[in-house]
């Protein structure tokens, strides 16, 4: 079995990639002193074959120049269309996906050097953040739901448009007799609220609730997060085969996810209820959308399938 060398220790936001490359390849762990602080950052550095891969995971976007130089490939989460350092020859994009629990592998991996090179508090931080995530799991296809719908989601400073077109949602949801709503916006811990206090729910949930309440929603909203970022919640989505009602993306995918096939996409907040009417009246249709999304999944998204498109991308 080929070798995956890792050069660093990335935060829990890669740690889908350090679970897939440990699945497709031997992932052996060699510091190297060039790469220490990117120690606990949502970037993984590796070695393949001779060659230097770079996965930015970062959140909100941000593009590494002085690293991109170095990499022979640079692989990000984040590939906006609109971005020119994301347009250089050597970045491609990755595809959906979230973080989640690999405290084995990590200490496995990582063994005495967690303790060397990170210092005692992040590091208990992280490993309290990754014992929070779900561990991976390729759902089962299932799309017989109840009317019932979960959406919860922080309140961003600068993020108007975000929270907006979340907003709606929470109060389309709200005001359809026809759907249980679960959900909310978390209050800021500020106070804060930038006037949304109608959409507020005093729960905030543990992320292994979140993606177990997730997963009951015959309807799941995706739309872009901080800075354009694809969220997290989208590839879970697609995992759990949910119909996923999205608005357009502001990142390029290395395949894109195609309307009224993979998932439905809208332009305005008023075609929720065409949508909703649709779905809820129309079983086929909503087995179509979330079968297909499932299988997008299953064939580009799991961290094997990312972990073998990303060594074939480097090695080109």
């Amino acid at each position: 079995m080929e070798t995956v060398y890792i050069l660093n220790i990335p935060n829990f936001y890669a740690s889908y990639y350090l679970y897939g490359f440990n699945q497709a390849f031997h992932v052996k762990f060699k510091m190297d002193d060039r790469f220490l602080k990117y120690n606990n950052k949502p970037v993984l550095i590796f070695m393949f074959d001779g060659k230097l891969g770079v996965i930015n995971n970062d959140d909100p976007v941000y593009f590494d120049q002085p690293l991109y130089e170095i990499s022979d490939k640079y692989f990000v989460t984040n590939k906006l269309k609109d971005h020119l350092s994301f347009q250089q020859d050597k970045v491609k994009p990755l595809f959906p996906h979230y973080p989640i629990s690999i405290l084995p592998l990590y200490f496995k991996l990582f063994k005495f050097n967690l303790v060397r090179f990170l210092k005692p508090k992040p590091l208990a931080k992280e490993i309290y953040i990754l014992s929070r995530r779900p561990s991976y799991k390729d759902y089962n296809f299932k799309t017989e739901k109840e009317n019932y719908i979960f959406f919860s989601s922080s309140i961003w400073k600068n993020e108007s448009e975000t929270n907006t077109l979340r907003a709606a949602f929470i109060r389309y949801c709200k005001s359809d007799k026809r759907i249980v709503f679960e959900g909310g916006f978390i209050p800021r811990k500020d106070g804060n609220n930038f006037n949304f206090q109608d959409e507020l729910n005093q729960v905030k949930y543990a992320p292994k609730v979140f993606s177990k309440l997730s997963k009951k929603s015959k309807i799941v909203l995706n739309n872009a997060a901080v800075c354009g970022a694809v969220s997290w919640r989208l590839a879970e989505y697609l995992n759990q085969s949910l119909f996923v009602l999205s608005f357009p993306f502001k990142i390029e995918l290395p395949v894109p996810l195609t309307h009224k096939k993979d998932v439905h996409f809208i332009e305005e907040t008023v075609e929720f209820k065409e949508v909703f009417d649709k779905v809820l009246s129309n079983s086929d249709y909503h087995k179509k959308i979330a079968q297909s999304g499932k299988a997008y999944f299953s064939e580009y998204c799991t961290p094997k399938a990312q972990a073998q498109y990303i060594v074939k991308n480097l090695r080109e």
